[in-house]
């Protein structure tokens, strides 16, 4: 079985952190002229540096993680297209002032679920492996493991896209699963009862509470 902290490991430890706390974690940030594997290397690098030097073991030391996370990573992700991959087909009805809040929920539920989730990482750590594609293509998926000490390693892969002022992640695949496409059932049922807006009240209603998602444990071979 994937382990709920080797999934925090491939999804927020892999790619969603680095630190600003000192100067050398900080010169390992992602620079905006990297290719798609030295970018998740580079991002991966740090927040493992990171979370040995600082590990989150209550909530103010989660909320610094999350401080760290939009001050210095979300630049490198693309919320909007993984808020609507999330959403789904409803996305496409949705206004620009909707989106805008859809994705902002969404943004905030996703700092707080896998931020929380790092109270439980241990040692895992990402091994890459050898890449197919070439940065030139349009849609880049970098492929990695997770390894622990006596469990079998899990797969990962990183999705990107280059937008012409750099690479950006979409989503992360761990064991067969997406990150925004397993919201993607919850959220259409919220929309078929309340429609775009209470799918918008139902997440601020979430992050007002400071709840969060369970982190998905997907078996062994699970395809999602």
């Amino acid at each position: 079985m994937v382990t709920r902290r080797a999934f925090f490991c491939g999804i927020l430890g892999g790619v969603v952190l680095t630190s600003a706390s000192g100067g050398l974690l900080f010169a390992a940030a992602p620079k905006t002229g990297d290719d798609p594997v030295a970018l998740v290397q580079r991002l991966s690098d740090a927040v493992l540096a990171y979370l040995k030097a600082h590990p989150v073991t209550d909530e103010p030391s989660r909320e610094a993680l999350v401080a760290f996370v939009e001050a210095n990573v979300l630049p490198f992700f693309d919320m909007p297209r993984m808020t609507a991959l999330a959403v789904g087909p409803a996305w496409r009805q949705a206004t620009p002032e909707q989106r805008a809040q859809l994705t902002e929920e969404f943004k905030k539920l996703l700092l707080r679920t896998y931020s929380n989730a790092a109270k439980a990482y241990k040692d895992e750590t990402l091994e890459f492996l050898p890449q197919r594609g070439g940065a030139n293509d349009p849609v880049v998926r970098v492929a990695a493991r997770i390894v622990r000490a006596g469990s079998e390693p899990i797969e990962v892969q990183y999705v990107l896209q280059n937008r012409g002022d750099g690479w950006r992640i979409f989503d992360v695949v761990i064991a067969g699963v997406s990150l925004v496409t397993n919201y993607r059932g919850s959220f259409a049922a919220e929309i078929n009862r309340g429609g775009i807006d209470g799918l918008i009240r139902t997440l601020a209603e979430k992050n007002a509470k400071g709840e969060t998602d369970p982190v998905p444990v997907p078996e062994k071979g699970s395809h999602g």
